[in-house]
């Protein structure tokens, strides 16, 4: 299980967290990749963290680069990021990535990456958990799936937002460090968390995903794709594109429909294509509770 952490010279909000990350372990110089060094971090079993000279969300196979440069076939991409809002709250967040739509921002359109759904929630659970015992007044939340790159790996992207105020804040990025380090110290590879733990995609609601993240503070699951109201109400999302969540969510078991944020035909539709598609849809209520 060969994981890479993805940080930009272009992105000050990755470089702060880098920084931070590099804090808590030691680091070793392998090689160069793009003329900065992949460092391989040993106290995280085969992690590495690589650093690039352009922005992570045009750079399409990079995985493949990273394998051809490496000889190291990455199982998991997790990009250091920062995240931009025209509210400019402040934010700690993780998402998946892909493409209902046009591909304005990177990536295909109309394709999706696999995800990461386990560690993409628990890295999710430890960010809540390290700002709950030392609140710095953020946000911390899902993103629904938006945005490249392209890749095949599972990716996932961690980020701090929303201005270059919370970018450069070292607090707020050695909260993200450290969940993310904890995170892949104890359980790194998906197939590591249990099988009665629900894998969901997550269908309706807003771009911060408000209700599927109370969903995985409170009960023992972990979301995958999530498709946003916004793309709904534009007709982007059709019977392919659920279809293409459940496909690219590993170990997908059932879907959550934010029915609050969706009309009652909107919420048939999408019944009948799961139907159709032998997903069951699950109520918050059916999921274990969180211990």
């Amino acid at each position: 299980m060969s994981i890479f952490l993805i940080a930009s010279t272009e992105d000050p909000a990755g470089k702060t967290i880098k920084q931070q990350l590099l804090t808590l372990t030691q680091s070793e110089e392998l090689s160069l990749f793009m003329d900065q060094p992949i460092l391989r971090l040993p106290e995280l079993k085969d992690t590495y963290l690589v650093t690039i000279p352009d922005r992570t969300i045009y750079h399409d196979n990079l995985d493949k680069e990273l394998e051809k440069n490496s000889g190291i076939k990455p199982d998991l991409i997790i990009f250091l990021s920062r995240h931009s809002s025209k509210m400019k709250t402040p934010t700690l967040t993780t998402h998946p990535i892909g493409n209902y739509g046009s591909a304005d921002f990177g990536g295909t359109p109309r394709t999706l990456v696999p995800a990461a759904p386990h560690i993409m929630t628990q890295i999710l659970r430890k960010i809540h958990e390290k700002h709950q015992k030392k609140p710095l007044g953020f946000q911390v939340c899902y993103e629904v799936t938006h945005h490249g790159p392209f890749l095949t790996t599972p990716t996932l992207y961690v980020e701090v937002g929303s201005t270059e105020k919370e970018w450069m804040n070292q607090k707020a990025a050695m909260i993200i460090a450290v969940a993310v380090y904890e995170t892949l110290r104890d359980y790194p590879a998906e197939q590591q968390y249990l099988d009665d733990i629900p894998v969901l995609i997550g269908i309706g609601g807003g771009h911060y995903a408000p209700r599927f993240t109370d969903i995985i503070l409170e009960r023992n699951a972990a979301f995958g794709h999530m498709v946003p109201s916004y793309h709904i109400d534009a007709d982007t999302i059709t019977e392919e594109s659920i279809h293409n969540a459940l496909l690219q969510t590993p170990r997908v078991s059932a879907a959550y429909i934010h029915t609050k944020g969706l009309k009652k035909p909107q919420v048939r539709y999408f019944k009948e294509i799961l139907r159709k598609l032998d997903i069951p849809v699950i109520s918050s209520k059916e999921l274990p509770v969180l211990l």
